[in-house]
C-alpha cells in the first residue's frame, strides 16, 4: 500500500509513485544495455544517426568547451561533440550503470580516454558547482526522469553564463494520420523488435509508452522557458518523429 497522499508519475502507461520511477527505469537500461546500440539502429533504421548529426550541426561545438552529457549512456553524444569540437572535454553522465560500462567499451572510448569521463549520476541532482559546464545536452533520455523540470532546473544550474541546453527527444507528429501510422508501428513492431534482439519485449514496450506520455513540442519549450533559458527554440525531426529544444543561460 502507498501513502495517499504519495506524489505519483507514470512509468509508461502505469501510474507508479515518484519514489519508484528512478528504479525502474534503472532496470530497463540495465536489462538491455549490451544491445542498446543494436536496437536503436533496429528500431529508427538508423535515422537517429542523422538526428545526433542533426544536434551537432545547430550546437556547432568549438574547440576547449566542456560538455556534460545527461543520460548519456554509451557516449554516442559524447564522441560527437569531441569529434566537432576537435579537442575538449566531455562528461557523460547516466543513472545506470551498465549503459556506461557499454560506453567505455567502445572504440571511440579508447581514443578519446583523456577527454572523457563516466559518472553514475542522477539528472535532477546533479553532482557539480554552479556554473561548471559549456554545453548540457540529454539525447532520448529527460522522458525517463521522474520530474524532467528539475533536470532542465539542474541544467540551467550547472551551465556557466552563456553554456547552451540541447535536448534531443521523440516528440509528436502534427500530422494525426501520419501520428496514427507511427504509432501502428511503435506499438505493434518496436516490441516485439525488442523481444528478438534484446530478449526483452517488456523495456521496449516501456519505451514506446514513455513517448506517448512525454509533452509536445510547445509545451516541452514552456518548461525549458521556465528554467531559465532564453533564447529557447525546437526543430522538428523527421516530421516530429524526434525534436531538438535549444536554450541559452543568458
Amino acid at each position: 500500500m502507498t501513502d495517499d497522499t504519495e506524489k505519483t508519475t507514470h512509468f509508461g502507461f502505469t501510474d507508479i509513485p515518484e519514489t519508484e520511477k528512478a528504479g525502474r527505469v534503472r532496470g530497463v537500461f540495465g536489462s538491455v544495455a549490451s544491445k542498446y546500440d543494436v536496437m536503436n539502429d533496429a528500431m529508427s533504421m538508423g535515422i537517429h544517426r542523422i538526428w545526433k548529426d542533426a544536434m551537432m550541426d545547430w550546437l556547432a561545438p568549438r574547440a576547449g568547451q566542456k560538455l556534460l552529457d545527461v543520460a548519456g549512456g554509451t557516449g554516442d553524444i559524447s564522441f560527437r561533440f569531441l569529434k566537432r569540437a576537435g579537442s575538449g572535454h566531455a562528461t557523460v553522465l547516466d543513472l545506470t550503470e551498465p549503459m556506461l560500462i557499454e560506453g567505455r567499451k567502445r572504440a571511440e572510448a579508447g581514443a578519446m580516454a583523456d577527454s572523457l569521463e563516466w559518472i553514475v549520476g542522477d539528472a535532477m541532482a546533479l553532482p557539480f558547482e554552479d556554473n561548471t559546464f559549456d554545453v548540457y545536452t540529454i539525447s532520448f533520455g529527460i522522458r525517463n526522469v521522474t520530474r524532467p523540470q528539475e533536470a532542465l532546473n539542474e541544467a540551467y544550474r550547472v551551465l556557466k553564463p552563456g553554456g547552451r541546453l540541447m535536448v534531443l527527444e521523440f516528440s509528436q507528429i502534427p500530422n494525426p494520420a501520419m501520428q496514427w501510422a507511427y504509432d501502428r508501428y511503435s506499438f505493434n513492431v518496436i516490441p516485439a523488435m525488442g523481444k528478438v534482439i534484446a530478449n526483452d519485449r517488456e523495456s521496449y514496450q516501456y519505451l514506446v509508452e514513455s513517448i506517448r506520455k512525454f509533452p509536445d513540442q510547445d509545451t516541452f519549450l514552456g518548461m525549458v522557458r521556465a528554467a531559465g533559458f532564453e533564447q529557447a527554440k525546437y526543430r522538428n525531426l523527421t516530421l516530429g518523429v524526434a525534436c531538438l529544444h535549444s536554450g541559452w543561460k543568458l
